[in-house]
């Protein structure tokens, strides 16, 4: 990175002088008069004076010379500025987090996560049955969910036991059932669900954790119902604690991001032998 803003200002610098030095330009370095490029650094010299005292002038008069000038001038300003803030715009862009990557196995830091992981290996429940999930609520959180993956067969075995024990002290340490609404998700539906728009998700095919079983959403059962709506305060406060337990599990919670999704989990590690086109 710091390489390339280098080169882009060394870039910038050596346009600069040709635009300022046309005698230079012409690659007859040999034929350069010096009198004639001290006459351009004293026209030069005279040019930035004359700027200042212009800048000046358009300071006192509140701006109303620059705006005439940048008006006269609008081809050139706005390619200047657009110049000036490309690196600026490239470092950010570059710097911003990677919608999907994989990471190091990350630590547990709970106490009771680390021993329930440690114990006996945990059982996953069984598979709801198919009209539980037909619910107008339901449908409006998760399109098409009818044909979601709710099979905890097909999640990754680290991911499936560090979720099982956050469901597991959810409901014995919080009272709140939970429920599995999607987690393996193929390539097909997954670019199904991004031509619905960015509201729905913003991965594409092989660009979501669902696709290699490291990802999950979830949900909350009461009196026999699915509960998602974070308008719904005591579902808030579900996922609130839900979120709490699995960052203490070792898992990303959708809750901490800008587009927020708050019963989604997923663990960012690669699992051995696994390809990126799995």
């Amino acid at each position: 990175m710091h390489l390339f803003l280098t080169l882009y200002l060394l870039t910038f610098a050596l346009a600069a002088w040709l635009l300022l030095f046309p005698p230079v330009s012409t690659g007859r370095y040999s034929r350069v008069d010096p009198r004639l490029l001290r006459r351009y650094l004293q026209r030069s010299l005279t040019q930035l004076i004359h700027a200042a005292r212009l800048t000046w002038r358009i300071t006192a008069r509140r701006g109303r010379a620059l705006r005439m000038w940048l008006r006269t001038h609008l081809t050139q300003s706005g390619l200047a500025i657009a110049l000036l803030c490309l690196p600026a715009a490239i470092v950010l862009m570059l710097n911003r987090p990677a919608l999907f990557e994989f990471q190091q196995q990350q630590a547990i830091p709970h106490p009771t996560v680390h021993a329930l992981l440690n114990g006996e290996r945990l059982v996953v429940p069984t598979i709801p049955p198919p009209d539980i999930f037909k619910a107008r609520e339901v449908e409006h959180f998760y399109p098409d969910v009818s044909t979601a993956n709710r099979d905890w067969q097909q999640l990754d075995p680290i991911f499936q036991q560090r979720l099982l024990a956050v469901f597991t002290l959810m409901r014995v340490q919080h009272g709140y059932e939970m429920i599995l609404i999607e987690g393996y998700r193929s390539p097909e539906r997954q670019h199904q669900l991004a031509s619905l728009g960015a509201h729905v998700t913003r991965a594409g095919a092989h660009m979501s954790y669902h696709q290699y079983g490291l990802a999950a959403d979830c949900a909350f059962l009461r009196n026999g119902r699915i509960v998602i709506s974070e308008q719904d305060p005591w579902a808030m406060r579900g996922y609130e604690l839900f979120g709490q337990l699995a960052t203490e599990a070792g898992l990303t919670w959708g809750g901490h991001w800008s587009l927020r999704d708050y019963g989604h989990v997923e663990l960012r590690s690669r699992r051995l032998g696994m390809s990126d086109a799995s």
